[in-house]
């Protein structure tokens, strides 16, 4: 078995920066998801060649120590793969979709993902936020994303995107329509805004429903997850 030279190490580093494409994952679970939808292993490293995966592509025998510098695990199991995301072409929702409004949290971003194919959204779009090949999403989505078409792009490309179909979107607040009685015409798109701002000014100002939860006083607002998933559940009741 090959040892991975320095120049390779290197290689690697600079395209897990860089690369946005490009996934390293080390739960065997995940990696065959993530392969059975579409995703092409390139390459992988372990430290003890009992360690590699069933799968087909180059390996390297390495430390630990190089391991760790590409894994996001804390105590990663001493191999990783790389894989290249499978790339969907953009097309206009026939069904209920999500949109997430800059959102940066992975975990929040993972949960949401999950939340969609559960609920029937059809494809999923991440609007100058968290990378859908970020580890920590994919593995909070428990590999949900190489389920369901997961689109990064910007705001500016996604309004385009909105105008060109006539888009129907949806955004909560706690002055919307009280998402129990909405009753969708049309498919229509979740809008969950970022953590800290909500959504921001250029997407609301494309959506033509805003939705409420009902919550006991004294409650400001839910976890952005936590909302996404409750207003979905509930659509994809009434769809």
């Amino acid at each position: 078995m090959e040892k991975a030279s320095g120049e390779l190490v290197k290689k690697l580093k600079k395209q897990k920066r860089e690369n946005d494409f490009l996934l390293f994952l080390d739960n065997q679970k995940i990696i065959n998801d993530a392969i059975t939808m579409g995703a092409k292993p390139i390459l992988a490293l372990a430290t003890k060649q009992e360690l590699f995966p069933n799968i087909e592509c180059e390996k390297y025998i390495t430390s630990i120590s190089v391991i760790e510098s590409l894994s996001d695990v804390k105590t990663p199991r001493g191999v990783v793969v790389m894989l290249e995301y499978p790339q969907h072409v953009v097309k206009a929702p026939k069904s209920n979709f999500l949109v997430l409004d800059g959102i940066q949290d992975p975990g929040n971003a993972g949960t949401l993902v999950r939340s969609a194919i559960a609920f029937g959204m059809e494809e999923v779009f991440i609007l100058d936020g968290v990378k859908v090949t970020n580890p920590k999403l994919v593995r909070s989505s428990v590999g949900a994303v190489f389920n369901i078409p997961v689109f990064n792009m910007s705001r500016d490309e996604f309004v385009k995107l909105a105008k060109k179909h006539s888009l129907s979107l949806a955004k909560t607040d706690m002055k919307g329509e009280n998402v129990f009685d909405f009753k969708p015409k049309k498919p229509v798109g979740i809008v969950i805004g970022n953590e800290g701002n909500g959504v921001s000014e250029q997407i609301s100002a494309l959506c033509d429903i805003t939705l409420s939860i009902p919550m006991k006083e004294g409650i400001e607002s839910l976890n952005a997850g936590v909302s996404g998933s409750i207003i979905m559940a509930l659509l994809s009741q009434k769809s």
